[in-house]
């Protein structure tokens, strides 16, 4: 995460929890983030040094007046002002990590060799939110290269248990026995 869109995150963060649209806000910017992923040229033409503050506030008031929170649009007015709005990944991502923090949420990654069921996500979410307690947003990634098992990533943690790992380990084992 760089420190500008860290900056701005957090700062758009304070601002929604004053206003009281925490949960607004992270609607929006989520569904920006998944709209600029999907055409990251239009962030790319806000960034675009020929055009002038004027033109890229034009061009974000055409897109989106009336379907944002003007908070929001004025936020994206700001970074295009700026030329920061390649850094708009990066402010979600600020703002996302400050609302799980205060909502008490842990975003997980399970990464599994074959997509898991939903009885198995509601078992995980409910054993890891007895362990940490917390609220467990839950993804899985597939990745045939573990095998079988689960890794589990979360706060910088990662709790291996696949069988790509158990072999990497027993591997590395036999390679220090001494004969």
């Amino acid at each position: 995460m760089t420190s500008i869109g860290n900056v701005y995150g957090e700062a758009l963060y304070s601002l929604a929890c004053e206003e009281g649209l925490s949960q607004t806000f992270l609607q929006e910017l989520t569904a920006l983030e998944e709209s600029f992923t999907q055409a990251p040229e239009f962030l790319r033409l806000l960034d675009a040094p020929n055009l002038t503050k004027e033109a890229r506030c034009r061009i974000l008031d055409d897109s989106f007046r009336g379907k944002l929170h003007g908070y929001v649009l004025n936020f994206l007015k700001l970074l295009a002002e700026k030329s920061y709005a390649r850094h708009f990944g990066d402010c979600c991502k600020a703002f996302r990590s400050r609302y799980n923090e205060d909502n008490g949420i842990l975003p997980v990654t399970a990464v599994t060799a074959i997509t898991l069921t939903e009885s198995q996500k509601t078992a995980l979410m409910e054993k890891l939110a007895a362990v940490t307690g917390k609220t467990i947003q839950l993804h899985n990634r597939v990745d045939e290269a573990v095998l079988g098992g689960i890794r589990l990533d979360y706060s910088g943690t990662r709790l291996d248990d696949t069988l790509a790992h158990r072999l990497s380990d027993i591997r590395t084992k036999l390679k220090d026995t001494v004969l």
